[in-house]
Order: structure tokens, then sequence, then C-alpha cells
């Protein structure tokens, strides 16, 4: 090569040298000249979008490094800048504090250059790194007309509107504040979130979440908005989710893992959830049974506070199908209860419902016929100390599988039907019905009437369900004479009694008094009582 040859060389690669250096001054000026114009859009943006006071602690700008004088020719048409911010924060105008709407601690995103200039900026996707979200409840907004979903600010339409194709959110949380100060918030961990606009307005979106308690694993898709920045709480939502292995460990006297999955359509402070729910271990951890549960259910839930009213649910407990109504209020503080239900049980199986209440096995079998208010406060103690119950109930076809209990009853109803001492009569079938009501671990049974061939007893008392104590006093109306209660010269003895012992239409009636336990209870004649 020449001398000429490589001067030319030489100074066509400084000519690329001071070329690129120049680009990389010329990228850096517009960057320097553009991150001001960017920070007061997003800012004139997110104020006006969410009606807050905002405030973005750092934000950068990378500008390609293409020449201006190509930026210049194309009318910056396909050239794009990537953003990187940190400590955005939004928090709600009016009242005496200014309530945090939401955080984040770290975003980025690709936005349009040219849009920068002639509006509404397009930026094609946004990843933001920590996020807390909280929606605050109306009394801590001031009064103020309410968006609707054609405002401008819905629609996109005033100066610093933003065109956002898609939005990735990881490590966030979401937080709905109740609107009584003594609740506590409800609060979901969002381990990812994406968001894409659709024509309407509002958001498709696709998140993934851990529930609190019960601890357990949400996936749920559907459309959110468009946002009311006036009402968080009028904010359209709709959507199916799917809850997995959500362990009720966590509240003490309950256990199991709940599988759950539904859709749900309406408002955030008025949401109707319809779908199904199962726990295939179910168990109160006093008795250590489980027992296959599941429901299908329909439901108004206020996703502001969580309250929630349940239409008529439809839930099988092993064998056994009854509905429940009521309301579940959950997170309260110094509140008398959180759950209140409506439960009937046209036609139950008795051994179910004492696999679950008992740590022994079932003894007894029967159909059982239950109508009952269930109370429950929050879930801070022991189940059995905080439930109550107060209702009415029925067994039918009783019958006893602990032989001193059934022994007793063969040996009291034989007799009752005049056949003492007939080893070939039938077992005893029992037919109970009763009020009672349970609070303290105690059940208070105003009413107990216990039917066996022969023989009616009617009592009240007490049951303790942590000493299994038995305590009840009443009467014993039997079909047959006291006289007929006996054979040989007892009966020969008695007959001349036997009117004395007449009383309403019943040839034998006795005060007597049940003590002991359920599995061993003791009848004896009660001589406190005239």
């Amino acid at each position: 090569m020449t001398v000429r040859g490589k001067k030319w060389l030489l100074g066509l690669g400084l000519a690329g040298v001071a070329m690129a250096s120049g680009l990389g001054v010329a990228a850096m000026v517009l960057a320097g000249r553009i991150e001001p114009y960017v920070r007061q859009r997003a800012v004139q943006y997110l104020s006006q979008r969410f009606d807050s006071d905002v405030e973005i602690q750092a934000l950068h700008i990378r500008v390609p490094e293409i020449s201006p004088l190509r930026l210049l020719l194309t009318r910056r048409w396909g050239a794009s800048a990537r953003i990187e911010g940190e400590g955005l924060s939004l928090r709600k105008r009016g009242g005496a504090v200014a309530a945090m709407l939401f955080s984040i601690r770290t975003f980025s995103g690709e936005v349009d250059l040219d849009s920068l200039f002639h509006g509404p900026v397009l930026v094609s996707h946004v990843s933001v790194d920590g996020m807390e979200i909280q929606i605050p409840p109306r009394s801590a907004r001031p009064a103020s007309p309410e968006d609707s979903a054609g405002s401008t600010a819905a629609r996109g339409t005033f100066p610093g509107a933003v065109s956002i194709q898609e939005i990735e959110i990881r490590h966030g949380s979401l937080t709905l504040l109740p609107r009584d100060p003594q609740k506590l918030p409800l609060r979901f961990e969002i381990q990812s979130l994406r968001l894409q606009p659709n024509a309407s307005g509002a958001l498709q979106y696709d998140a993934s979440l851990t529930n609190a308690k019960p601890p357990g694993q949400i996936h749920t898709t559907g459309t959110f908005g468009p946002w009311r920045s006036r009402e968080p709480g009028d904010t359209p939502i709709a959507g199916k989710y799917t809850f997995e292995n959500a362990d009720l460990g966590v509240f003490s006297g309950i256990a199991g893992t709940l599988q759950s999955s539904g859709r749900f359509e309406g408002r955030l402070s008025t949401l109707r959830v319809r779908g199904q729910a199962s726990v295939p271990n179910f168990q109160l951890r006093r008795a250590g049974n489980s027992v296959p549960l599941t429901a299908r259910f329909d439901a108004r839930v206020d996703a502001t506070n969580g309250n929630t009213v349940l239409q008529p649910v439809a839930a099988t407990l092993g064998s056994t199908n009854f509905t429940a109504a009521g309301g579940i209020i959950k997170h309260e503080a110094n509140q008398p209860r959180a759950i209140s239900l409506d439960v009937n049980m046209p036609n139950g199986e008795l051994r179910d419902v004492l696999r679950l209440a008992m740590k022994q096995a079932p003894f007894m079998d029967g159909r059982l016929v239950l109508r009952t208010k269930v109370d429950l406060p929050p879930l801070a103690g022991k189940v059995q100390e905080k439930l109550i119950l107060d209702g009415r109930f029925e067994i039918l076809e009783g019958k006893f599988h602990h032989s001193t209990i059934q022994r007793q009853l063969d040996g009291l109803s034989q007799p009752a039907q005049g056949h003492p001492g007939n080893q070939d009569a039938d077992q005893a079938i029992a037919r109970m019905t009763g009020a009672f009501h349970l609070e303290n671990a105690l059940i208070h049974f105003s009413q107990l009437s216990f039917g066996i061939p022969g023989a009616n007893l009617d009592m009240a008392g007490d049951y303790n369900l942590d000493s299994d104590a038995v305590d009840f006093a009443g009467t014993l109306k039997a079909q047959a004479t006291l006289s007929q209660m006996f054979t040989g010269w007892k009966r020969r003895v008695l007959e001349p009694v036997d009117r004395l012992f007449e009383r309403a239409g019943a040839g034998t009636y006795l005060r007597i008094r049940v003590n002991g336990t359920s599995k061993s209870p003791k009848f004896g004649l009660d001589f406190s009582r005239r």
C-alpha cells in the first residue's frame, strides 16, 4: 500500500472514531435534554391519571447511538429510547395525611422517541420490580365527582396520555385498606403480574399471587378497569381463578388442604364469586379425624375489606349433604364475631358428624336432621372455646355401637315394653330430638327427648366437650306399668302400687338422672326431686 493510501486509511479510521465519539456525545447530550422532558411528562400523566402527588427519585434515559441527522431525517420514526428509574411513589391528594397509593422500587421501559413529542407516548414494554399497591377506603379520599369510563383520563386524550402495550410486575404486593381503622388490611403477595391494555380501556391481566392466610398459591386471569381514581372500589374486575394447596393449619383448631376454583365479576367493592372448593383431609384438631369436605358456592364479596355474604352453599361432609348461608366477616378487631352462618342438614349421616367431632370412633349410627346458627369470632384461639352454636336436631334410627350403652338401653327398653328378661327382643333403636346451645366448649340441652321402643325420656342438662362429662335430669315414661317391668314375685308385690306411678298417659312415670361420660353413661332414679 502506498503512503497516500495509508494516510487515507488512517484518516478514515480517525473519522470513524470521531464519528463514533460524536454519536456517543450526541446521544449523551440528547439524553440529557430529554430526561427532564420525560420526567415532566411522566409526572404529568401519573398525576392526572391517578389524581395523586407523584415523586420520582431517579430517572435515566438511554438514547440509541444514531446520528442526530438521521433522527431529523426520519423524524425519529422507528427509534426508541430506554427509560430506567427508581423510587417512584404516588400519594392520594386530599385529607390530613396523603395516603400512599403505590410505590415502585425500580422500573424500566422502551419508549418511541417520536411519540415523546407528538403524543400519545408509546411505550412497548414496562418492567417493574418491587411494587407496593394500596387501595384506600372511600373515607380516606376527599369528596369529588366520580370518574366514568368515558372520562378524558380514562380515554387517554389529555396532553400527558401514555399508551403502554405491556406491563410486567414482579415481587409486588397488593394491600386493601378497610374502611374501619380497627380492622386489619388484606394483603396479597404478587409473584408475577402481566398487564395488557385493551380497546375498552381495561387491562387484560395474568397474575400469580400468594395468599397470606391461609397460605396458598392463587393464579388468576381476566380484565381489570378502567381504573376509577376517585373511588377505586368502583373499578370493574372480572376473571377466573385457581387457589391451590392452601394450608388451613394456620388457623388454631382446624387443619386440611384447601383447593378451590371459580369465576368472579363485578367491582372491587361488590364482587360476585361462583365456584367450588374441596378439603379432602378436613379435620378439627381436637378430634384429629379427617373427613372430606366439598362445597359449591355463590358469594358476594367486598374485596376492599374481605366481607363475604354467602348465598346458600351446597356442601358435602363425607357422604352428608347440607347447606349454609350467611356472612363471613374477616380480620375483625374488637368485634363479637367473624363468621355467622345458618346451617341446614335435612338428612345427614350421624357417623360423618361424629367422626369430625370426636377423637374415638363414632359411638352411634343414625340419620341426622339439623338446623343451627353458627357464630365464630376470628380464629385466634381454640375453636371449641370460641364456637357458638344454637339450634335444634333430630336423630332417627339411632343405634349405639358401644355395648355398655346399648346394653343399658336394651335393659331399659325390654321391661318398658312389658317384656322383662326377653333375650329375643330387638336391640333398642333410639330417636332423639332436642334444642341445644354450645358456648365455651359446653353444650347445654334445654330440651332433649330420647325415644326407644316402649319408653320416652325427656331431659335437660349439659355435656362438656373437654371432660366428656354428662349431667342430665328428666323424666322416664314407660309403656308398661311398674309391675309389668318385673317378673316373678316382684311383679305380684308391685301390682298394688302401679297406680301411684301412672301419670301423663304413661304406665310408669319416673324422675331420673344420667351422668358419667358419653361412652359410659349411668342411669338412675333422681331422689332429689319429688
